[in-house]
């Protein structure tokens, strides 16, 4: 088999003294409503062997799971528009709170008092160089939100994508259907977070956030939101 990387990145990846291939598996364009099980089944299944690691977009999973939010279902209030003034505008990272329309989600999610205690102590953490504040106190269903951005693909202008639901059963669930070990990862050229791996997994998070360090899926057009990891024989 012939692994293959996206532009910029690379097939091999060390982690703990232990190299590792990565291959990104292209895919058609997943929309809402899939089945993930099937897409799995017909781009992976083929080709993945016993000790190979998945790992997933977060993305697809959620889309497959019908995790949506519209953009005409978020009414735009004052706080979203006072407060977005005030927050970062990352150029790589999608959309952040700095967009009112994620600020209005962050709002209608957890609440105007969190999220103006989480502005206040993201503010004032700024100052002394501590960045993500605000995300940690609103939680992971806030900073994972992504879409309301059509400047990769026009399709996600107008919807939210949230975190999937149960990422961690979703990869169980996927391990008993087709017998294959896998993660589920939020991941761009900034960060990336490990949001669930099937039980039969025995490297820490840690290891498995090794592998993926380096945002394999790429973070432009390139329609690979799975990783094979497979270890180098």
């Amino acid at each position: 088999m012939e692994f293959f990387a996206n532009e910029g990145k690379n097939v091999e990846i060390t982690v703990n003294g232990t190299t590792y291939m990565r291959h990104a598996i292209k895919t058609h364009f997943v929309k809402q409503g899939e089945d993930y099980v099937e897409i799995f089944r017909k781009y992976v299944s083929p080709i993945y062997e016993e000790g190979d690691i998945v790992s997933s977009s977060e993305k697809i999973i959620a889309l497959c799971q019908n995790r949506v939010v519209r953009r005409e279902d978020l009414k735009i209030g004052f706080w979203a528009k006072f407060l977005s003034k005030f927050a970062s505008h990352p150029e790589t990272a999608g959309v952040g709170v700095g967009e009112t329309i994620k600020m209005q989600y962050a709002i209608t999610k957890a609440g105007l008092p969190k999220v103006l205690w989480a502005s206040f102590a993201g503010g004032v953490c700024k100052i002394f160089g501590k960045k993500g504040v605000f995300y940690e106190i609103v939680g992971q269903d806030i900073a994972g939100l992504d879409g309301f951005y059509n400047k990769v693909w026009d399709e996600y202008g107008d919807i939210g994508i949230e975190n999937p639901e149960n990422p961690s059963g979703v990869c169980d669930e996927i391990k008993e259907k087709l017998g294959m070990s896998m993660m589920i990862v939020d991941a761009n050229d900034l960060g990336q977070e490990i949001l669930g791996y099937s039980s039969d997994i025995t490297l820490s998070e840690e290891e498995l956030h090794g592998l993926i360090s380096d945002n394999p899926c790429g973070q432009g057009k390139e329609c690979t939101p799975i990783i094979l990891i497979r270890k180098k024989k």
